[in-house]
């Protein structure tokens, strides 16, 4: 298992940027497909991006591509989510997530170790 705790979360602004990020702890880090994920209320928990390892392939949901980034530092151990041009619809709990077999998926049920979530809120 690897331990996972976000952090940059906040209030903010439509239209304006947060950085979340995920400090990695307990085991090799950069083997791992690492994602982040969020949740609104009253609402499944749904896939918002992930990078492997090497950080050469990246994917995103349609709903934040061309708005959000997401980037790792192996020697720090970090994950991160550079997110811009916020909208409400961007509120949620993020969570960041390690696939320790590197599977490359969207699916919630792929990832193996979670995070405890950061609040992300997007005020109109």
């Amino acid at each position: 298992q690897v331990q996972l705790v976000e952090s940059g979360g906040g209030l903010v602004q439509a239209g304006g940027s947060l950085r979340l990020s995920c400090a990695a702890s307990g085991r090799t880090f950069s083997g791992y497909v690492m994602a982040w994920f969020r949740q609104a209320p009253g609402r499944e928990r749904e896939f918002v991006a992930w990078i492997s390892w090497s950080a050469g392939v990246k994917s995103y949901a349609e709903s934040v591509k061309g708005r959000f980034t997401i980037s790792r530092d192996n020697a720090k151990n970090m994950v991160y989510l550079q997110m811009d041009s916020l909208k409400p619809e961007d509120t949620g709990v993020y969570y960041c997530a390690a696939d320790l077999s590197s599977r490359l998926s969207t699916s919630s049920a792929t990832y193996d170790s979670w995070g405890q979530g950061t609040q992300v809120t997007v005020s109109s």
